[in-house]
This record gives C-alpha cells, sequence and structure tokens, in this order.
C-alpha cells in the first residue's frame, strides 16, 4: 500500500494513470498527452510497474500500457475505511476545536493573577456499580492510573490516599515528552461517602498554576452510584488560562475513562 501511494504521489504519474484508465496506450501517445519527454514517461511507467498499477504488452514493435485496477480497488477500499473512522471519530476533532476555542477565550480573560479564582464546576453522573466500588477505582492507585488522565497520556505517578492530611499526586507525560505535574492533599475522607481534597497544577518550574478544591460524593442509587465532582479554582496565574480552558473537556473525557472502566 505505501509503495501504491508513493507510485501515485507524483502528478505526473497520477495523469498517467488517469490517462490510461480510459484505455491502453503507447509510451509516445502518453507522451503527447503529459508534455512529458519518452524517457520521462517511460521512467514513471517504471515505477508505476513496480507497484503493479500498469501493465505492459508488447504489439509488435510497440509496447502498449494499461492500467490495473486490483491496487486501486484496494486503495479505495483503505481510503473508505479512513473515512468511516474519520466519520467515528469526528468527536475527537470536535474536542480539540472546542479546546482551542476555549483557550483563545480564556487568554483573553487573563490579564492578571487570580483572575479565574472562584470558578466552579460540576459533573455529575450515574455508574453501575456500588458506591465502594467506585470509591476504590479513586483510591486505589492502579485503578486510578488506568483511567485519570485525557487520552493519549501516560501516568507516571498517581495516588489519593483516602485520609485527612493524605497525598494526592498526578505525575504524568505526553508522547512529544512534556511532563505534566500536579500534588496536593485531602482534607476529608469519608469512605465510600465523600473525599475533598486540594490539587494544584505544577509549572515547569514547581510553581502553583491554580489549585482546584474538589469535593466528590458517592450516593447509593438503586444498584448503582450516583456521583457529583464539584471543583473551585483558587490561586490562578495568568500563565494557568490553558490549563483553565481545559477543565471542562479534560474532566469529562476522564470521566468518559472511569465510565469505560467499571464497564469493563
Amino acid at each position: 500500500m505505501e509503495e501504491i501511494a508513493a507510485a501515485l504521489g507524483d502528478s505526473a504519474r497520477w495523469r498517467i494513470v488517469e490517462l490510461l484508465a480510459q484505455r491502453p496506450r503507447s509510451v509516445g501517445e502518453l507522451a503527447t498527452h503529459t508534455g512529458l519527454r519518452q524517457p520521462q514517461t517511460t521512467k514513471h511507467l517504471q515505477t508505476l510497474a513496480k507497484a503493479g498499477l500498469v501493465s505492459v504488452f508488447p504489439l509488435g514493435q510497440r509496447r502498449v500500457y494499461a492500467v490495473e485496477p486490483g491496487p486501486l480497488r484496494e486503495l479505495d477500499n483503505r481510503l473508505r475505511a479512513m473515512l468511516a473512522t474519520i466519520e467515528e471519530h469526528a468527536d475527537e476533532r470536535d474536542v480539540v476545536e472546542r479546546y482551542l476555542a476555549a483557550i483563545e477565550a480564556e487568554t483573553a480573560a487573563a490579564q492578571h493573577d487570580r483572575w479565574a479564582d472562584g470558578r466552579s464546576f460540576t459533573f455529575e453522573r450515574t455508574f453501575g456499580i456500588a458506591p465502594e466500588v467506585l470509591w476504590r477505582h479513586w483510591v486505589d492507585p492502579d485503578l486510578l492510573a488506568q483511567w485519570w488522565v485525557p487520552p493519549s497520556m501516560t501516568v507516571t505517578d498517581c495516588r489519593i490516599e483516602p485520609f485527612a492530611g493524605g497525598r494526592v499526586v498526578l505525575d504524568y507525560r505526553d508522547d512529544d515528552g512534556g511532563r505534566y505535574r500536579s500534588a496536593g492533599r485531602v482534607v476529608e475522607a469519608d469512605e465510600s461517602h465523600r473525599l475533598a481534597f486540594d490539587l494544584s497544577v505544577l509549572d515547569a518550574t514547581g510553581e502553583v498554576s491554580f489549585t482546584g478544591h474538589y469535593t466528590l460524593t458517592f450516593e447509593h442509587d438503586g444498584s448503582g452510584t450516583r456521583f457529583r465532582l464539584d471543583l473551585v479554582v483558587a490561586e490562578t496565574t495568568v500563565a494557568a488560562a490553558s490549563f483553565i480552558a481545559g477543565i471542562e473537556t479534560g474532566w469529562s473525557q476522564v470521566l468518559d475513562n472511569l465510565d469505560r472502566k467499571t464497564r469493563s
């Protein structure tokens, strides 16, 4: 497939295939229609033949070339599959576009430190598992590491120690070498009912970009759990604009991760 795509990636070879799609042609005829010299045309045809896109038929003194539809059908199938994948995951592109728009808006608003202090966010979900099981997904480091980052990120350290004063750590990286660190402390831990903690996002020097005050509540809901996450922002710096812009999208994504994990 790579060889086929490479062969068709040249405009002259693409034009040759278009001409051969109409009917078989000789080198001279192809050269006339493309404006190429015959040696150039022959070289392009050799590349197309190597990729299986054309075949040559010696007819007396002439050599006539014909297109082979098989590789083009294969390419068509691959492209159709790719388009189907793009359509299936169109919401992923929408997420990026919304995030970029949010960054622009927050950057315009971030004219001084403390600009977003007091801003609040609420996320609510119903999970089909008991509160004590959902609680474990928050306080067991191994379970937490399986869902507590957006897609394409890799956790290097994360934990919420479920007692007052316990450590809260989220350390992860992306495939481009970027590292993201957050640290804080648990304020309250009522097992399987309520968990409150502070978590500060740190910049590359270890300084606080902003702090989030989180309150998680777990309530029985039939055989499942009604879950609520309340977040209040504090200590915001001007440089925190992109982080603040990503809160809505980021937490929606990680809670989707948690939902999928608890269903598996």
